[in-house]
Formats: structure tokens, C-alpha cells, sequence
């Protein structure tokens, strides 16, 4: 459950500074947003997911809505809203590294559930949720989740305080150092920290790999799996996704951390965002047992 954006995609060799002009060199325009991204992701790692959340009426959403169909999503319960959708600027650099400028649009519209998007949230196995909706709409399907024994994986992005009401309700949290940071003040240095709040955590590292921890007592930083970066934008989301799928088939949750760095890892070879999710073959190729 989340947001959906078209997201608009330039390549350049440097990202501009205030006030500079740079030419690009190349641009792509494919679907985004952390709900879609994630919902993609769990498609293309082999599960079986459905997408909740909102598109404008405008050709944006007509062709969103498409592309993540086509992504093997069930797009039955998104809903359709009258006015614009979810847009997102992505500026990348030759190094793999980006801006991003994120208008929300149709995905702020996105409250007040209806009885067929809840009954989605009852017959799942995972809900993957982040913080690109509003998070009264996130609390109200975690708390009915919880009711329903679906157990809940919460990507605690972007970086912003959130509410204890939530995370409560929170089975698994997924964050990087700075979504840490805003829900208890520290980092790397103090990972353990999460566990104050959440009965488990992944603490995400970017090319310095993963920590996992929970209340069991298992702690341990999982490395990073070696590629070309090429474009880091939906790495995260490849691996919430992949995260995901290997939670609900029951795998070990430090392999299940494995196997989502080996997603994060394959979709960082490639440009875009949906487009660079990678198949489960591909996340087996770079999968590397503990």
C-alpha cells in the first residue's frame, strides 16, 4: 500500500547545483513511487501482491495504472481520483547518484479506506507500507492487519518522525541511516536503538550492506553484494519488496536480508526506477548464502 508517481527521469554527468543549468543525456519517463515500485518488486521476485492506493484522472494514471498491471501487480482496488497524479523529477548523475522532487498529487487524496481495500489488507500474508500516503491511512490498515494476524513490514520513507500509534503496529521496519535518525535520533552507530520501538529491524546501508536486528536477540550486518552502480533510485524499493516476499515464504529473516541485498544490488545496474526491478533469476544469480 502506498503511492504511485510517474516518474520523470534525466541522466546527466553532473547533478546542477542552485541556480546552474546542465545538460542531460538521456531521460525516461516510467512508472514510481514507493507503493508501486514496492508492488512491482514483490511481482518480479515471485510473489503474489496487489497495490492499494490512488492515480489522478489524467494521462498519467491511465498509463500508470497500465504499467504496473502489466508489471503483474492486481491493480483492482487502486482507486482513481479526480484531478492530478503523483509526479517525481529524478535527476541522475554518471556516479549513480540522484535528487528527487516528489509531488504527491493524488496520493495525499488517499484516505478514509474503503471495506474492499480493507478486506485486501485481511487476506494478505505482508503489508508493505511506506510513508509517501498519509500516514493516518498507513495506521488504519496496520492497525487492521494486526486485528487480522497480517503482519506488517513498515519502510519508513522518506526520512520523517513517526507516530508511536504506528509503529506499534510494526512487525518488521525497513529504514537507512537518515529515516533512522528521525525515529530515534541515531544511526549507524547505534542500530539497536530501532529495537526500542519495532520487535525487529533492517537498518539499510547502501554499499556498505545491511544491519538486522531483533528482540530474539539476533543482531549482524549482512555486506553488500558488488556491482557497476549505475542508478541507486529504486534499490531500496527492490529490496523492501524482495525483503518481503522471502519474509511471507517463511525463509530465515537474516537469509531473507541476504537475498533482498542480492534485489538491491541487481536493480542498481540499471537506469529508471519500475523499470530497473529485477526478475527472481536475477536475484538468484547475485544471492550469495550466509
Amino acid at each position: 500500500m502506498g503511492s504511485a508517481n510517474m516518474d520523470l527521469v534525466v541522466t546527466t554527468d553532473v547533478l546542477p547545483k542552485p541556480g546552474e543549468t546542465v545538460f542531460g543525456t538521456d531521460f525516461v519517463m516510467v512508472a514510481g513511487g514507493k507503493g508501486a515500485n514496492q508492488a512491482i518488486a514483490v511481482s518480479r521476485a515471485g510473489g503474489d501482491g496487489a497495490l492499494l492506493g490512488a492515480i489522478g484522472s489524467d494521462s498519467f494514471g491511465v498509463t500508470l495504472k497500465a504499467r504496473i498491471a502489466a508489471a503483474g501487480v492486481d491493480t483492482e482496488q487502486v482507486r482513481v481520483v479526480y484531478g492530478s497524479s503523483g509526479v517525481a523529477v529524478v535527476t541522475v548523475d554518471a556516479e549513480g547518484e540522484n535528487t528527487i522532487v516528489v509531488t504527491p498529487a493524488a496520493n495525499s487524496a488517499f484516505v478514509g479506506l474503503t471495506e474492499a481495500e480493507l478486506a485486501v489488507v485481511r487476506e494478505a500474508d505482508v503489508l508493505v507500507a511506506q510513508l509517501e500516503i498519509p500516514v493516518g491511512t498507513v495506521t488504519e490498515a496496520a492497525r487492521v492487519a494486526r486485528e487480522s494476524g497480517t503482519r506488517v513490514l513498515l519502510n519508513a520513507a522518506p526520512a520523517q518522525p513517526v507516530p508511536a500509534e504506528l509503529l506499534e503496529l510494526v512487525d518488521l521496519l525497513v529504514v537507512n541511516e537518515a529515516e533512522a535518525r528521525a525515529i530515534t535520533g541515531r544511526g549507524r552507530e547505534a542500530p539497536e536503538a530501532l529495537l526500542d520501538v519495532v520487535p525487529r529491524a533492517v537498518l539499510t546501508l547502501g554499499r556498505h550492506g545491511a544491519w538486522y536486528g531483533d528482540r530474539d536477540g539476533t543482531t549482524r550486518y549482512v555486506p553488500a553484494v558488488k556491482v557497476e552502480l549505475v542508478d541507486s533510485t529504486a534499490a531500496g524499493d527492490a529490496f523492501t519488496g524482495a525483503l518481503a516476499v522471502a519474509w511471507g515464504e517463511g525463509r530465515d529473516m537474516l537469509d531473507a536480508v541476504r537475498w533482498a541485498s542480492a534485489a538491491g544490488a541487481a536493480c542498481a545496474r540499471r537506469l529508471g526506477a519500475s523499470v530497473a526491478l529485477p526478475l527472481r533469476s536475477e536475484i538468484d544469480e547475485l544471492y550469495v548464502p550466509g
